[in-house]
């Protein structure tokens, strides 16, 4: 096991950012929403509505709703499963089966072509969202524990910057099988079928070089018969120590709302641009794209100026830029 702040390990955690953004990007923002829009309103009936079990839906509430009860699962099982992977060591484990659960029902979502097969976009968006976010808690958990606290934020920035990376060059790809779609070569539909496809492959493979170096089992926990009873303990003695700290509480508090706000200009951000705004397929993974390069600079800028100035300032200013875009935007 490679020793704390080994830089070949602290290389291979950052790099499941590599692996998983293209998620995010992809599947999240970019081509899947365009696709779901396109294809639902093929099917749509003549007040614009799908139906899905029984009931006439909004295709785009109907997808609000898919990912808001995929967020719902995530915050119900993912601090049971902490509690359970601290005591038992077993993060690895936990981070492995999410992501193949993520990336499997992505790849899943190739299957999804037309009115009867809509529940395979509800149940695999579904699935794949859980997969996703849920790997995220146990990716993230990791860092303490293989970074010093000084490398931390370097660390933290270089993920972001190769999950742009990463999300850019399968961008392209995908941008390259609409382009050719365009040309007649291939169906359009097809061409993004097959994105979602190399998504899940992509993010599967990728993600072994990080699994080869991560520790299971930091510190050698020996899990006893009731790990699950013991895992809910080591739960609420979290919840316990939260308690006693006001401004953890007060963090805890202000993140939630920060994240739900952004996390919904970002996973509606594909369908604004293509009903509201109108835009097409290509200028909108084009736009998209350019927003990633733009937060690489971001994600570098934003380390050195938290190593300089401290996290503190370095928060305050990305909100006030959050906002500010967010206004300007309406």
């Amino acid at each position: 096991m490679l020793e704390k702040g080994n830089r070949k390990l602290l290389n291979a955690w950052a790099f499941y950012d590599w692996a998983n953004s293209v998620y995010s990007l992809v599947i999240s923002t970019a081509v899947f929403p365009i696709y779901y829009s396109s294809m639902s309103a093929s099917f749509a009936n003549v007040n614009g509505e799908v139906n899905f079990l029984g009931t006439s839906w909004n295709p785009t509430t109907l997808y609000d709703y898919t990912l808001a009860f995929s967020f719902l699962v995530v915050a119900l099982i993912s601090p049971i499963l902490s509690g359970i992977a601290d005591y038992t060591g077993n993060k690895l484990k936990v981070l492995k089966r999410f992501c193949l659960l993520g990336s499997l029902s992505v790849m899943s979502l190739y299957f999804f072509k037309d009115e009867s097969t809509l529940w395979v976009a509800i149940v695999f968006t579904i699935t794949a969202s859980i997969g996703f976010w849920g790997s995220i808690v146990f990716y993230n958990a990791y860092l303490p524990e293989i970074a010093h606290p000084e490398q931390q934020d370097d660390v933290s920035a270089k993920g972001f910057i190769y999950g742009y990376f990463g999300s850019i060059i399968l961008m392209v790809l995908s941008l390259v099988l609409v382009q050719t779609s365009v040309f007649g070569l291939l169906d359009e539909a097809y061409g993004s079928r097959i994105t979602f496809v190399l998504v899940g492959i992509w993010w599967l493979g990728f993600a072994q070089i990080t699994y080869k170096y991560l520790p299971n089992n930091v510190y050698n926990h020996k899990p006893e018969k009731d790990y699950i009873w013991r895992g809910f303990k080591e739960l609420k003695k979290v919840a316990v120590e939260i308690g006693n700290h006001r401004a953890l509480k007060r963090f805890l508090f202000s993140f939630f709302f920060f994240s739900v706000g952004v996390q919904t200009i970002v996973l509606m951000a594909g369908i604004f641009g293509s009903d509201e705004l109108g835009l097409p397929t290509t200028n909108l993974i084009l736009t998209i794209m350019l927003v990633q390069i733009v937060a690489i600079f971001g994600a570098f800028l934003f380390s050195r100026l938290s190593n300089a100035y401290g996290n503190l300032l370095a928060l305050k200013i990305t909100l006030v830029i959050w906002c500010g875009v967010c206004f300007l935007a309406f």
